[in-house]
């Protein structure tokens, strides 16, 4: 599946027994040698809401909460009847998110709204050793250069840095070197906007654990959160990232909802080669 062009596979794993997950994420979101994606999602059953949403990252690593994926899995789980209900809860590492699908004439999810939550701007909890709460334009010496980057934690830490001209930004350069910052000690998302109005902005995002990815849900709705914070947009925002459009708004106590479609992309089974890789990996893993 995909929303926004941030891709995912997604796994049914309340009927399924699954292999290794960090060994399973990194076998299937190889774009070579599997479907490819940026992550991967595992619904299991919880006891505090509807369903669980467990997420891994390309490269392995768990992450707490994804905003694109999310929208995805809430598609996923309805339609494939894991929850057939328009309202659900969803349990993610992130803590409960409210999720709100709007169905079409066929039955089928046609957009889903999602309640993020409130960002934690505490500089000890996103975390980061840079000095503010909120962090605010914080400097950032990279080498011989100097950036100006907004800090903040909803569901897992992002930075925003504010650019004139989103064509000229070097991602992978400046995303690898921002992420990997002594600065942030669990890594960060990076996010670069360019403001077009005060209700409109263009994203682009390199994900911490996953590289650059077409749109990041949560680095979204961050990239909203500091704009705001630093008078230079309203409450409601549209986003525009590079694989589609994000609708996000934000209450005077900056509780966040985003809003957008889901879409799968196809379907399938994995082979025994596939999975005996996971396997032999995961072993491996064990015996180091």
């Amino acid at each position: 599946m995909h929303g926004a062009g941030n891709d995912f596979s997604l796994f049914d794993g309340i009927h399924d027994q699954l292999p290794d997950y960090p060994a399973l994420a990194r076998a299937v979101c190889d774009r070579h040698f599997g479907v490819g994606g940026d992550g991967i999602m595992v619904a299991l059953p919880s006891a505090a809401a509807d369903v669980k949403m467990v997420y891994y990252n390309s490269d392995g690593s768990k992450g707490e909460m994804c905003g694109n994926g999310i929208r995805c899995f809430a598609k996923f789980v309805y339609e494939k009847g894991l929850v057939p209900k328009p309202t659900l809860a969803v349990e993610t590492e992130a803590g409960l998110k409210e999720i709100q699908l709007t169905i079409d004439g066929a039955g089928l999810v046609d957009k889903v709204s999602v309640a993020m939550g409130r960002p934690i701007f505490a500089s000890g909890l996103i975390p980061t050793t840079l000095e503010g709460d909120p962090v605010k334009l914080a400097p950032l010496r990279l080498g011989e250069r100097l950036v100006l980057l907004t800090a903040l934690r909803l569901g897992v830490p992002h930075s925003v840095i504010v650019t004139e001209d989103l064509a000229q930004v070097d991602l992978p350069g400046l995303g690898s070197q921002i992420e990997a910052h002594p600065a942030f000690p669990e890594r960060i998302n990076v996010n670069f906007m360019e403001v077009l109005n005060r209700r409109e902005i263009k994203v682009k995002t390199f994900e911490r654990g996953a590289g650059h990815t077409l749109a990041c849900g949560t680095g979204c709705c961050s990239c909203a959160v500091a704009g705001h914070l630093l008078g230079l947009l309203d409450d409601q925002v549209t986003v525009r990232a590079e694989g589609g459009v994000l609708e996000i708004g934000l209450s005077p106590d900056y509780d966040v909802t985003l809003r957008g479609t889901a879409q799968f992309i196809c379907e399938g089974e994995y082979s025994a080669w596939l999975l005996e890789q996971v396997a032999a990996e995961a072993v491996a893993r064990q015996n180091v």
